[in-house]
């Protein structure tokens, strides 16, 4: 059977113009850190296949979780009925967040837990006879793709053939140090917020932008004084990304609602979990049933990606992850140091497990820049799988990589950047 072919022939892949796509690569097999194609070529994985794996593929404990839950129960309507693997997981990862999240609502993605967070806090104020209409969210934003979460996302590439039929949102910058008097301006002139939502920390799909954890506790603290609720979106930074558990555990402040995915089940199955703390689920729990919340998605709560998301947790404790995570840290850090030494590399950044630095070329900053292919080519040519973000390359790997995995990553950027 042709695989390439038939790949060309049916598939429609995401955020790929097919007309002058390359082959794609076919996958058979993981293993920790890395991926095998179809010819037995071994690829390290330092992209963690779009940001959700943690543990590493195929991995063995969360590979016999997920038979044993399949041998058992594989789903079921998740109204009027429950799970134990629903259950276990949300008390295991309350154990994880910070005291106020207490009620978990299940969907099957990062969008879908978006989407779930701007119903809960629209409703919030509706049932309570409140008209607050508004979001407000960080310029360059990204939450995901459907069309609540592309409406609070930054316009551009990616939503300007919907941008019509998108609601109407609140920007701010991102700024170095915190300014009173914006702030004091800007809430005279916005009335009727609902909301804030923010990438805590790094904003991803904008280039992996990291900014500061000062500036934003500042921030949530005057928008919270101001009866603004606070949704964190750790669709792409929880679960270790950033150096701690969540980013939110950087902040003082902490969220009214969060969001999670991606690594919620370590990459190996679809899985998307809203929180919220008891004052928001009090505002749906009434006799009155108009004030319902009344969303769902057919695989809410699904076994088998619970079952998953808590093997995952407790692999956190039993593989000593956060230990792991801190030796990427150190080595991404030192390497960083290098970095800034390259005439070719400008705003290197770091965060945990996260590194990226931008490689110059008179196109500037741009998710089309030319140079993505080549820089693609360059690294897969040195079996390393990554995808940047135009000219911004970036490093998120599994935290199972090794040093030697590491230092591969880095000695081929630095030839890369010799050879440009």
């Amino acid at each position: 059977m042709n695989y390439h072919q038939l790949d060309k022939d049916l598939i429609w892949h995401p955020y790929t113009q097919e007309k002058n796509a390359t082959e794609n690569i076919v996958i058979n097999r993981g293993e920790g850190a890395y991926v095998i194609d179809e010819n037995g070529r071994r690829l390290f994985d330092a992209c963690s296949s779009w940001w959700t794996n943690t543990h590493g593929h195929a991995h063995p404990y969360l590979a016999e979780k997920l038979y044993q839950q399949a041998k058992e129960l594989e789903h079921v309507i998740f109204a009027g009925y429950t799970h134990k693997p629903a259950i276990e997981l949300a008390s295991k990862l309350k154990t994880y967040l910070p005291e106020n999240q207490q009620k978990f609502f299940f969907s099957d993605n990062g969008s879908t837990a978006v989407e779930t967070a701007l119903k809960m806090a629209f409703q919030f104020w509706f049932n309570q006879g409140e008209k607050r209409t508004k979001i407000i969210a960080l310029e360059n934003a990204y939450h995901g793709d459907t069309f609540g979460s592309m409406s609070i996302s930054s316009r551009g590439l990616f939503t300007d053939p919907f941008k019509p039929l998108l609601f109407d949102i609140i920007t701010i910058p991102i700024q170095e140090q915190f300014n009173q008097d914006f702030f004091d301006s800007f809430l005279k002139e916005h009335t009727e917020i609902a909301a804030f939502i923010y990438e805590p920390l790094v904003q991803g799909a904008a280039g992996i932008n990291i900014y500061s954890a000062t500036w934003l506790d500042e921030v949530l603290q005057i928008f919270k004084q101001n009866n603004i609720l606070l949704i964190a979106d750790e669709v792409m930074t929880g679960f270790g990304r950033t150096g701690k558990m969540f980013a939110s555990d950087y902040m003082n402040t902490k969220p009214d609602i969060m969001c999670f995915s991606k690594g919620l089940t370590a990459g190996m199955l679809p899985l998307g979990l809203t929180s919220a703390t008891q004052k928001i689920y009090d505002a749906f729990y009434n006799d009155d049933k108009t004030k319902t919340f009344f969303h769902g998605h057919s695989f809410t709560g699904n076994p088998l990606g619970c079952a998953v998301a808590l093997a995952s947790l407790e692999l956190f404790e039993l593989e000593n992850t956060l230990t792991k995570i801190e030796m990427i840290e150190n080595s991404h850090q030192q390497f960083s140091t290098k970095l800034a030494r390259h005439t070719k590399v400008f705003n290197i950044q770091q965060q945990g497990t996260i590194l990226r630095f931008e490689v110059k070329t008179e196109q500037g900053t741009s998710y089309l820049n030319e140079l993505k292919a080549s820089i693609i080519r360059y690294y897969l040519g040195n079996n390393l799988m990554i995808r940047p973000l135009g000219n911004v390359v970036y490093f998120m790997p599994p935290y199972c990589s090794s040093a030697d995995d590491l230092e591969k990553l880095y000695q081929s950027s630095e030839a890369f950047l010799d050879s440009i």
